[in-house]
């Protein structure tokens, strides 16, 4: 069974680590997963443990809340109550500061202090208070050691008739670390933004079309099979086939692609497009969870929500980190004391668990995988996890399937070679007979070329009609045997009476985008391959077109095959992405490194793909390796910025430079320092957004 509590309270990564790890040790759990990003604890038990309440009991035990709700706090609700806390904390904390400053009143500044640590910082002294309790430390412990060490202090030196108190310290910093966690939750906002625009695309209502009429009505109402009525201006409310009617339908937000799409009847639509002329009629097919739209919307959230393998490196070090700091504190504490003041080793111990918390650490990954996968969405590129996002910044050789990929996979007649005595269009009559019962691609192409260069529609009767798998067809048509069936060559060849009277050359059109995506792979470093069961004639016309070396084409592949040579390239040390409709090609996308689906459209439900492109676009396949670098970059670019933060900031404000430069870290200017580097990391993520 498996279970998921939402979670709330959590401040980093560390804490989702923190909880992970203690869910993990229980008794009866097979596998605990907390997600920081969608805060949520998914738990997956035996059968026989049943008791919800030891989970919720454990979090909550280590200083987190488990919400009465079905669904975790919305980050506006979020940053709402931390807006709240902050507000009143520094109502009080700025004429403390004041006060703190000009060394005056220090009653007073004890009255004003107290409000801030008993509202605005609760939070942290109960999560802090909890967490110690079960030898959990995290951030929470820093900020709760660093307020009440300095408020404590300053109380007893108060009390005993002293008058170097500090009590402007911990009101500062409760409140300092309060605008940092409410910018941060803003800008998460503001990078989850992604969500809310796919979720808000589905229209709220539908028009229905019945005998009696039209009658609007909710969505969640809408069954397959219910006629629907979509007009101008209009988005479609579920996935569907036109009946009737005609018009252009904006696609923008499924596959990327700018330009609409003209759909008459017969064309698939799909929940949140745009209808941009005409009026048609919509059979529902698909409808709720079961739109293209719902599965996007659900593929992003759990991508948003899940965990790159570099964040094993902020979570292994901010698992010990806490221990750590807490450790140089006092020992800075203690070196201080014997050197100063206790007023002067106070300050300086506080300021080191202050400015040590490792936020920024934790931001480092999520914030900038929320950024990126958000931004790929936007574009028609679906990740399915952070660790696929992060295979994929490392790939070095892209394997594309040619037909259906790099092409249309929709052939068509190039030309018509004939025998002595046959003619060209007796040939192509003869064979679009016997083709139009057939439903192969070669078939569909003689008929199509029939149609459009005789211009007529009425064909001779083909009797007995016959199809032989994997050979070709035949019948009887105007009392002449006649087989159509592909020859040695790959063409397609017309036997009247058993013997060869012509030969149909058909070409595949390239698809728009592969030779742009082929060319910037290349410069992106990437070796490009190409996979065909075509005749290596065929094959290499294709790779010519669209920019790919001989070298680096193999022909007459069979589906099974393309399997072995994804699995031989990565023998041989590369890292493969193999690029294919995600249908036939499902082994081998399974078998690389990550697997791309393009053209996944209103289907993107391919488990055997890490990267789904919604676009039949091959170019989005290069985008998406290229969006994967620059997110990976990023990710990289925080943890080195968050790591060097504390490494300066640390021996600053332990005092180690005071005695050569007279440098010293005020707690105050701790916790703004603190604040500043977890909004710098989110900053540096929310770029992604524009990549």
């Amino acid at each position: 069974m498996e279970v998921e509590l939402p979670i709330a309270g959590m401040t980093c990564t560390g804490c989702a680590h923190t909880i992970e790890t203690r869910l993990a040790q229980m008794k009866g759990v097979d596998s605990a997963q907390v997600s920081f990003a969608s805060r949520t604890a998914a738990i997956r038990f035996r059968p026989d443990v049943t008791a919800r309440a030891q989970f919720v009991e454990t979090i909550e035990g280590l200083g987190y809340e488990v919400p009465a709700q079905s669904a975790a706090p919305s980050l506006d609700d979020e940053s709402g109550a931390i807006r709240h806390r902050f507000l009143i904390g520094a109502l009080f904390a700025v004429p403390t500061m004041v006060l703190g400053m000009a060394e005056k009143l220090p009653w007073v500044q004890l009255a004003l202090s107290l409000p801030v640590l008993a509202y605005s910082g609760l939070p942290f002294l109960i999560a802090g208070w909890k967490g110690a309790r079960h030898r959990a430390v995290n951030m929470n412990t820093l900020i709760a050691l660093g307020t009440t060490s300095a408020f404590s202090y300053s109380t007893f030196v108060l009390v005993t008739g002293g008058h170097h108190v500090y009590f402007e310290a911990a009101p500062v910093i409760i409140v300092m670390v309060l605008l940092g966690k409410f910018l941060e939750l803003r800008a998460r906002v503001s990078a989850s933004a992604a969500i809310d625009q796919l979720a808000n695309l589905q229209p709220p209502v539908a028009t229905r079309v019945t005998a009696e009429g039209e009658q609007v009505v909710p969505v969640s109402e809408i069954k397959p099979g219910d006629i629907l009525m979509v007009r101008p201006g209009e988005r479609v409310p579920v996935d569907g086939t036109i009946t009737d009617g005609a018009s252009e339908i904006d696609e923008a937000m499924l596959t990327g692609e700018a330009l609409p799409v003209a759909k008459s009847a017969g064309y698939g639509v799909s929940a949140g497009t745009r209808n941009m002329t005409g009026a048609f009629r919509v059979r529902a097919v698909r409808t709720g969870s079961a739109t293209a739209l719902a599965q996007i919307t659900d593929l992003v959230r759990k991508a948003q929500a899940s965990r790159a393998p570099v964040a094993r490196i902020a979570d292994a070090v901010s698992s010990k980190f806490t221990l750590a700091i807490i450790g140089i504190a006092l020992l800075t504490f203690a070196v201080w004391l014997w050197f100063s003041t206790p007023g002067m080793a106070l300050q300086m111990a506080v300021a080191v668990l202050i400015v040590a918390c490792p936020c920024a650490m934790g931001l480092a990954t999520p914030m900038a995988l929320i950024a990126g996968t958000g931004r790929a969405a936007s574009g028609g590129i679906l990740f399915r996890n952070g660790e696929v996002l992060e295979q994929a910044a490392g790939i070095d050789t892209v394997i594309f399937d040619k037909t259906g990929t790099l092409t249309t996979g929709t052939p068509q007649v190039d030309r018509i070679q004939v025998e002595p005595g046959m003619e060209p269009d007796r040939a192509l009559q003869l064979a679009a007979a016997v083709e139009r019962w057939s439903e192969h691609p070669f078939a569909r192409a003689i008929v199509a070329e029939y149609k459009e260069r005789l211009g007529a529609t009425e064909l001779p009767e083909a009797i007995g009609f016959r199809a032989l798998p994997g050979v070709g067809a035949d019948a009887m048509v105007l009392g002449l045997k006649v087989f159509v069936g592909r020859s040695r060559q790959g063409e397609v060849e017309l036997r009247v009476d058993g013997a060869v009277v012509a030969h149909f050359r058909m070409t595949d059109q390239i698809r728009l985008g592969a030779p742009e995506a082929v060319a910037a792979l290349q410069k992106m470093g990437i070796q490009v391959w190409m996979l065909s069961g075509d005749q290596e004639a065929t094959a290499l016309a294709v790779a010519a077109q669209v920019g790919i070396p001989a070298k680096q084409v193999m022909s007459r592949v069979l589906p099974a095959e393309k399997e072995e040579v994804v699995a031989r390239l990565r023998k041989e040390g590369r890292r493969v992405a193999m690029a294919g409709d995600g249908i036939n090609d499902a082994p081998a996308l399974a078998a690389a490194n990550v697997g791309i689906a393009i053209g996944a459209g209103t289907d993107i439900a391919i488990e055997s793909a890490g990267i789904v492109l919604t676009a039949s676009n091959p170019a989005h396949a290069a985008r998406a390796l290229e969006l994967a670098r620059v997110t990976l970059r990023v990710i990289r670019q925080n943890l080195f910025w968050a790591f060097g933060y504390n490494a300066l900031a640390i021996p600053i404000a332990a005092g180690v430079f005071y005695p050569l430069t007279g440098w010293t870290l005020s707690p105050m200017i701790a916790s703004a320092a603190m604040a500043l580097s977890s909004v710098s990391v989110v900053l540096n993520s929310l770029r992604l957004r524009r990549a």
